[in-house]
């Protein structure tokens, strides 16, 4: 099994139960960065964050677990950066999941420690060697203030 720990076999494309190996191997990149990274299945439910996200959300990937698309909000509530409401579907991660493309936009991210930051995002859809969704890689950045020097 290529030496990946036995939970990263859970990961599924399309909740079909067929291992996904764009999102093994997502899940690998992202466990051995210091940026924070998330990542979505094919169904848009939040399957994995590594340690640097944590930072961000408040918990631990270990403490949440997997969470559905619909509850995502729960982990990490987001909002267009002067604090006004941002549909789902027009965040990073949206634009990759319904549009299939990358996107790129700065946002408010609050999570369990109900500090507001405002962050970069950038989120791109992982496509398999056929041309299939699997899933979608969202990056997450401390954003500029513009002040420094």
């Amino acid at each position: 099994m290529l030496g990946f720990p036995t939970s990263v076999t859970n990961v599924t494309a399309g909740g079909n139960g067929a291992r996904s190996l764009p999102l093994i191997l997502a899940r690998e990149l992202a466990s051995n960065l210091s940026t924070p990274m998330f990542l979505l299945d094919a169904s848009m439910n939040l399957v994995y964050f590594n340690e640097a996200a944590e930072q961000l959300i408040g918990k631990p990937f270990a403490e949440i677990g997997e969470v559905s698309g619909e509850d995502f909000g729960t982990v990490l509530a987001l909002a267009e950066a002067d604090g006004s409401h941002l549909r789902r579907r027009d965040s990073p991660a949206g634009v990759a999941f319904f549009d299939r493309h990358p996107a790129h936009r700065t946002l408010q991210a609050t999570g369990y420690d109900g500090v507001r930051r405002l962050v970069d995002a950038t989120a791109f859809p992982l496509f398999g060697k056929n041309g299939e969704m699997h899933g979608v890689v969202n990056v997450f950045w401390l954003a500029s203030s513009g002040d420094e020097g």
